[in-house]
């Protein structure tokens, strides 16, 4: 018995109320370390110029989900794929519905998040998020022989098509061929991003190398809880008799959505819309990419194995971010129950969608 098959059986012994404070716990460190990592990743970013440069974008995409890295290695480290593959594609589905919890939360007025935040960078992230998943239904049904180097085809294509998602963004921000530069009139006055400046200079007097400690002291706790979060998780699932792939889908992807929700309302307050959609759909577009990491870390192919519980919820992603896509072109511009027409409809389609979610795991 490995160390980790030690772990698991260890935790599964536990009393169900003890893995649930566990769980909560180990969601509470996400979220306080997700909120630290967010602060200095903007001041590391402002002095370091990160973000100006492709590796900087990839660098900071990485460090914006290490809950998800976490969990995604050890599950794949656990030989637990379906947690795995069920968190990432899980994840984007219940991510995107964060952008909901902006919408109403978040935004003042009688406008709602997609009118503010209207551009054609946005569509390139969104068309970005369904080119990648897509690769992931494809992927799905490629032969499980077909692997080399610990590698697949699907994996690879999918991190070339998120690298060249994010070019096309990096050089739409310079600047499109359409009037206002793609930015629609009426939407947030300031550019994307103004409301890490403000960020960045409440935090001035925070040297580089102590943001730099604190930056490494949150991942590491991100990295940590994240661990326990899919361990105590798996347990959980175990004890109240519910798969791995829908624990992963629904309680799991919500807990390592929180620094998402924190960070979006932030932006959001401060009239950064673009921003808090920019967050989501970059952070969607990024996690098909940890399938590259499991497949590394276990040598086979990860996307032929998955389930018809995994295809669904590929599916459920496509479907919200294109309602996003839509909002963001059409922009609705009076809110109905508080929320625009297209998180209301992001909204209904999730929940029946979860609904559908459990039918599909009880037939499979």
């Amino acid at each position: 018995m490995t160390r980790i098959q030690k772990e698991t059986k260890d935790m599964e012994a536990l009393p169900l109320v003890v893995l649930l404070l566990i769980f909560a716990g180990a969601a509470a460190v996400i979220w306080v370390a997700g909120i630290q990592l967010s602060k200095q990743t903007d001041v590391l970013d402002d002095r370091l110029h990160l973000g100006s440069a492709l590796g900087g974008l990839i660098l900071l995409a990485i460090a914006t989900n290490l809950p998800e890295i976490a969990i995604t290695v050890s599950a794949a480290a656990a030989n637990n794929i379906g947690v795995a593959v069920g968190n990432i594609l899980g994840g984007i589905a219940i991510q995107t519905v964060v952008l909901v919890i902006l919408d109403v939360f978040g935004t003042k007025g009688t406008e709602p998040l997609s009118y503010k935040a209207a551009s054609l960078t946005l569509v390139i992230e969104a068309v970005t998020v369904v080119a990648v998943l897509g690769v992931v239904i494809a992927g799905s049904q490629m032969p499980g022989s077909l692997v080399a180097f610990h590698l697949t085809p699907a994996a690879v294509l999918i991190a070339v098509i998120w690298i060249l998602g994010l070019i096309l963004v990096q050089r739409s921000q310079k600047g499109l061929p359409w009037h206002q530069q793609g930015d629609a009139p009426g939407g947030q006055d300031q550019p994307k991003g103004h409301s890490k400046k403000k960020s960045t200079d409440q935090n001035r007097h925070i040297s580089t190398g102590k943001s730099a400690l604190i930056f490494t002291v949150a991942a590491l706790a991100t990295l940590g809880a994240g661990v326990v979060l899919e361990r105590s998780g798996d347990a959980i699932a175990g004890h109240i008799g519910l798969s791995g792939v829908l624990f992963g889908a629904t309680f799991l992807a919500l807990a390592t959505s929180l620094p998402e929700i924190s960070t979006g309302l932030a932006s959001v307050k401060q009239g950064d819309y673009k921003l808090a959609f920019s967050d989501i759909f970059g952070g969607n577009a990024f996690l098909p990419v940890l399938f590259l990491v499991a497949v590394l870390i276990t040598g086979k192919p990860v996307l032929p194995q998955a389930q018809a519980t995994d295809i669904y919820l590929t599916a459920l992603a496509i479907l919200l971010t294109l309602t996003y896509l839509l909002g963001l072109l059409f922009r609705p511009k009076k809110k109905r129950l508080g929320m625009g027409t297209d998180s209301l409809v992001v909204l209904v389609l999730y929940l029946v969608g979860v609904a559908g979610l459990f039918a599909v795991a009880t037939m499979s």
